[in-house]
C-alpha cells in the first residue's frame, strides 16, 4: 500500500490518551501553529509533539473543535506537514481537554456504507461493466503505484468470473510527492476517455502491464505512443494533454477521494465498503458478501 505519509504512529493513535499532560510540553517543538488559537487546541497541538518528537521543522495544524453529534465529544482535524508530504486526520476530544483519541464513530441506527456511496463522485468518471450490475467496485488508484498493478491484475483476472455481476469505476488519485509520472499517465488517462470512453480501459491495461518501463523523462512519449496503440487520434491527445481541462479533471477526482479520506492507493468502494491495499481475497469476500445479500433479498420476495 503506498502512503502519502509514512506518520504511522500519528495514524493509529487510538486509544483513549490523557491530553491533559501536554501543556507541560509547550517549550517542546518550537513555534506552535498559527491555528492553535484555543486552550484546548494548544493543548493537542503540545501533546502531539511531546509524544512523537515532532521538532520546529514538522508543522503541526490543530483546527477547531466543532459539534461531534456525540454529547461529550468534539472533532477536530489535525494536518502535519513533514518537508513536502502531509497527512490530514481526524481525532476526536471530551469537552473538558481531558482525553484525545483516533477513530471512527458510528451511528448504529444507520446504513453505515450509506454515506460512502453518496460521496463518490461517477458522473464523467470510466467505467466498464453492466451500469444494472448489482456490484460497483470504485478504485481510486495511482498509475506508477506497484499495488495498484496487483489491483489491475487481480481485477482482470477476476471479471470474467462476474461476468454481468461487477460494474467497475476508475477514479484518479496520483500521488505526486512519490510518484512522478503518476500525473502524466493520469492525464493521459483522462485525454483517451474524452476521447473515446472504451479507450480508456486499454491505456488503463497498457500502462500497468508497461508499468516498469515508464519514468518521469519518458512518460509524454509513452502515453503518446499508447494512444497511438489504441487507435486514438493523435493530434486530438496531444492536444488535449497540453490544455488545462484534463488537469482539472484529474484534480477533482482527487479532491473527490480526499472527501472520502482516500490517503493511500489503491483504495477500493464495494457498493460503498472500503478496502484500502489490494487484497483479492478481501475482495472477493466483499463481492460474494453483496451477491449473497441479493440473493436473499430475493429468495425472501418469493416466499
Amino acid at each position: 500500500m503506498e502512503k502519502t505519509l509514512s506518520l504511522v504512529v500519528l495514524l493509529v493513535l487510538g486509544a483513549l490518551v490523557p491530553a491533559a499532560r501536554a501543556q507541560q510540553a509547550n517549550s517542546v517543538g518550537g513555534t506552535a501553529a498559527s491555528a492553535a488559537t484555543t486552550p484546548t487546541q494548544k493543548s493537542i497541538e503540545a501533546y502531539l509533539r511531546n509524544l512523537y518528537a515532532f521538532g520546529p521543522d514538522v508543522q503541526v495544524t490543530v483546527g477547531p473543535p466543532k459539534e461531534s453529534g456525540v454529547e461529550g465529544l468534539s472533532e477536530v482535524n489535525i494536518n502535519v506537514v513533514i518537508g513536502e508530504n502531509k497527512q490530514d486526520a481526524k481525532f476526536y476530544v471530551s469537552k473538558d481537554g481531558r482525553y484525545l483519541f483516533r477513530g471512527d464513530l458510528s451511528d448504529m441506527t444507520k446504513d453505515p456504507l450509506a454515506e460512502n456511496r453518496s460521496r463518490i463522485e461517477m458522473k464523467e468518471a470510466p467505467t466498464m461493466g453492466d451500469a444494472k450490475a448489482p456490484v460497483t467496485i470504485v478504485e481510486y488508484s495511482d498509475f506508477e503505484c506497484p499495488v495498484c498493478r496487483n489491483l489491475h491484475d487481480a481485477l482482470r483476472g477476476m471479471l470474467p468470473t462476474y461476468a454481468g455481476k461487477i460494474r467497475v469505476v476508475f477514479k484518479d488519485f496520483p500521488i505526486e510527492q512519490i510518484h512522478p509520472w503518476a500525473r502524466t499517465a493520469a492525464i493521459a488517462g483522462r485525454c483517451a476517455y474524452q476521447q473515446d470512453p472504451k479507450a480508456f480501459w486499454k491505456m488503463y491495461d497498457l500502462i500497468y502491464d508497461n508499468q516498469e518501463l515508464i519514468s518521469a523523462a519518458n512518460a509524454w512519449t509513452k502515453m503518446t505512443d499508447y494512444a497511438s496503440q489504441t487507435g486514438l487520434n493523435a493530434d486530438t491527445f496531444k492536444s488535449c494533454m497540453a490544455s488545462p481541462a484534463a488537469g482539472e479533471a484529474v484534480n477533482a477526482s482527487r479532491a473527490n477521494g480526499q472527501l472520502l479520506e482516500v490517503g493511500s492507493t489503491p483504495t477500493i468502494f464495494v457498493n460503498g465498503r472500503r478496502i484500502v491495499g489490494a487484497d483479492p481475497h478481501l475482495l472477493e469476500q466483499y463481492i460474494n458478501y453483496e451477491l449473497a445479500l441479493l440473493k436473499s433479498g430475493k429468495a425472501a420476495e418469493k416466499k
